[in-house]
């Protein structure tokens, strides 16, 4: 058995070997090595002290049947505290003991004092009886760690108690103006966000209560805040604070989703926005990592639910047939309806996918999505304007596209009506640009992304989208005889949920910001589709009319059933978010806006309705202008758009609109002398209605 000295020379290498391994792997660092120095000597003091403490007394009652010495005692305290740093008790921030920390030091104290025992006797001569060091090893364990133990949360206590100090003088020492808030969650957020406070001590606010999620009467302070009762008593808590001449100005609530439900969250916001306080929500990233959901987000909102409707599920191998292997150019292909277009087109393989957006962002977004999710496909972003001719057919030029799905469009119908001759530039415009440029270039076809606002228009955004309407039935009726010629097919349909600028988004940021919903009319209803029904409507009809070589001129309509009153609408909203509608939130009617109708159409009055011969879709023929006549009249816009005349823009196009209705022979009306163009247009309206 080796000696003394030999077990210390070993252990004496395994530390320098230690050493050297802990100083490769962590930076030398003299403060952390005097802190660790210090806490190993006051441990060392604390273990050899207790130890003498209880032998010397012990060592007197039993008349020398155990006789534990100073070597005795030296040699077990220094095995002890060798066995405690290797344990790597001395790694851990002491200044900030916790409850698991002091588990810790209990079972490490506790298998470093059962084999320090064990090797301190091995290699001594002590004389003992075993039933009478059982005892004694018990009690100096007991006592070794409670005084280790009291002396680390001592430190802990002094520091927390300088930092208090501290903070209570920046918080007296803070200005009077600073705003006094009110804190709603639940008693362990409270404390983060209150110990956060008084940390800043650049903060300007000061916390002035705590309301809880449910009244608790046990508790009566959170880290030196008062608790004022519940949420529900935010009315009563405020009232009596402005009593005592200290009114809050702030609330903070803890939006976390599991704490509070939508609809006290929503009675919340309403309460305090009644009692004009301002409002902070607090997101809790915890719910995230418990894979909590706090809200419904729009993608989870059953799309049946919002329509009133089954989704219908159009689905052809027509689509296939049409696009793989061809060449593909989408324009708008950063908006709502031009990234899902993009998204499904490149799902059935085109050779080329050439992305067409006037928007820098737009653009980036779509392709570093389709990049992603299909890294081998040929794709080309083009930032590009359709106004501009020119870059137009330099894109064809280079691109040389089969199918040309054309959604860029100017939308938002007051933005239209306000800025009447940039809608005229990019609806009609830059329509025809498209158009001409897939006729020069010998694409296949054009689809154009039309809407139901086209359909009897009383607003410019709708008229402009009806000439470009127009436009493309005129090109599409001019290859009547010819087979070979490029089709231009019109899609219509309703508003799209989701898309950007529409009622839902507007809806859902107004609940998740506890305002009012708005709604321009009691009355007003739309006809609504998924942006999934609508790219489907697109593509399916599209392939199968270039398969079937359906009858030219017409224009495709889903079958969207019954059209949705927007009140109707905001309610079901309301209800799938939790909350009552007119009671936790209530509805606005603000007025009709420029440019927007009570009612939509899907059919104009020129027009008759026909089946397609697909199931869900209709066809909708229409009385057609002739190519010449709506070209002149594109080149008077052109024209008026130069000069920056939005009132001839606007009549222009306008009477341009009611020609097909109008009961006019515009074949006559043509053959006269293009002078008495744009003389005519007023007196033409007032005897086409008459």
């Amino acid at each position: 058995m080796p000696d003394a000295r030999e077990l210390i020379n070993g252990l004496g290498l395994l530390l320098a070997t230690l050493f050297r391994h802990r100083m490769e792997t962590r930076p030398f660092c003299l403060r952390r090595v005097m802190r660790t120095a210090v806490v190993l000597a006051l441990d060392f003091s604390v273990i050899a002290g207790t130890m003498a403490l209880l032998t010397i007394p012990l060592q007197a009652q039993t008349a020398g049947a155990i006789e534990i010495g100073v070597r005795f005692t030296i040699l077990f305290s220094a095995t002890a505290t060798l066995i405690l740093y290797l344990s790597g008790l001395y790694r851990r921030n002491w200044r900030f003991v916790s409850v698991a920390d002091c588990g810790f030091l209990v079972f490490t104290i506790l298998w470093a004092f059962g084999l320090s025992w064990a090797f301190t006797l091995g290699f001594s001569k002590l004389r003992h009886n075993g039933l009478q060091l059982l005892p004694l090893a018990f009690v100096h364990f007991c006592m070794a760690t409670l005084s280790m133990q009291m002396m680390r949360i001592a430190r802990r206590a002094w520091r927390e108690l300088a930092m208090r100090r501290a903070m209570d003088k920046d918080m007296a020492a803070r200005p009077a103006a600073a705003r006094r808030a009110l804190l709603i969650g639940d008693p362990e957020w409270a404390v983060s966000v209150i110990e956060l406070v008084k940390a800043d001590k650049a903060s300007p606010i000061n916390i002035v209560g705590v309301l809880l999620p449910q009244a608790d009467d046990t508790i009566g302070q959170l880290a030196g805040v008062r608790v004022l009762g519940g949420h529900d008593r935010l009315g009563e808590v405020v009232e009596r604070m402005a009593e005592r001449g200290h009114r809050p100005t702030n609330v903070i609530v803890c939006d976390d989703g599991m704490n509070f439900s939508p609809k006290d969250i929503a009675k919340v916001i309403h309460r305090v926005r009644d009692l004009g306080l301002e409002l902070s929500r607090v997101k809790d990233p915890w719910s995230k990592l418990l894979e909590a959901k706090p809200k419904m987000e729009m993608d989870d909102i059953p799309v049946s639910e919002l329509l009133g409707r089954n989704e219908f599920d159009i689905q052809s191998n027509a689509i296939s047939r049409q696009i793989s292997g061809h060449c593909v150019l989408i324009t708008g292909a950063g908006g709502s309806i031009g990234s899902e277009l993009s998204r499904q087109v490149a799902n059935f393989k085109p050779s080329h996918l050439v992305l067409l957006d006037n928007c820098e962002f737009n653009l980036y977004a779509i392709e570093m999505k389709l990049r992603e999710a299909y890294p081998d496909l040929d794709m080309h972003p083009e930032l590009c304007d359709i106004r501009d001719a020119t870059a137009v057919r330099r894109l064809f030029e280079r691109h040389r596209p089969a199918i040309v799905y054309h959604a860029a469009a100017l939308k938002h119908v007051p933005m239209v009506e306000k800025n009447p001759c940039a809608g005229v530039h990019t609806n009609i415009i830059g329509t025809r640009n498209v158009a001409d440029a897939v006729c020069e270039f010998s694409a296949r076809a054009m689809i154009q992304v039309s809407t139901d606002k086209a359909v009897n228009p009383v607003g410019m955004m709708g008229a402009t989208k009806r000439v470009g309407e127009l436009y493309s039935q005129s090109l599409d009726l001019c290859g009547v005889d010819d087979g070979d010629s490029p089709r231009f097919m019109t899609v219509r349909f309703g508003n799209v949920l989701g898309s950007s600028g529409s009622i839902v988004p507007l809806f859902r940021r107004q609940l998740l910001e506890g305002r009012p919903l708005t709604v321009t009319h009691p009355d007003i209803e739309r006809f609504f589709m998924s942006v999934r029904e609508a790219v489907h409507l697109i593509l399916e009809c599209s392939s199968r009319a270039l398969e079937a070589g359906n009858t030219r001129g017409n224009i495709f309509v889903l079958d969207m059933g019954e059209p949705v009153k927007i009140v109707d609408l905001a309610r079901r909203m309301a209800r799938l978010y939790g909350l009552e509608p007119d009671v936790d939130v209530p509805i606005q009617f603000v007025g009709l806006r420029p440019g927007e109708k009570l009612y939509e159409e899907l059919f104009d009055s020129c027009e008759e309705q026909v089946d397609s011969g697909i199931p869900g879709l209709f066809e909708a023929c229409s009385k057609p202008i002739p190519l010449p006549l709506i070209s002149k009249a594109i080149d008077h816009l052109a024209s008026a758009i130069q000069q920056g005349s939005h009132v001839e823009a606007c009549q222009i196009t306008h009477n341009l609109v009611k020609l097909p209705s109008s009961g006019v022979d515009m074949i006559g009306l043509f053959s006269r002398s293009p002078a008495m163009w744009r003389g005519p247009w007023p007196k033409l309206t007032r005897d086409a209605q008459a």
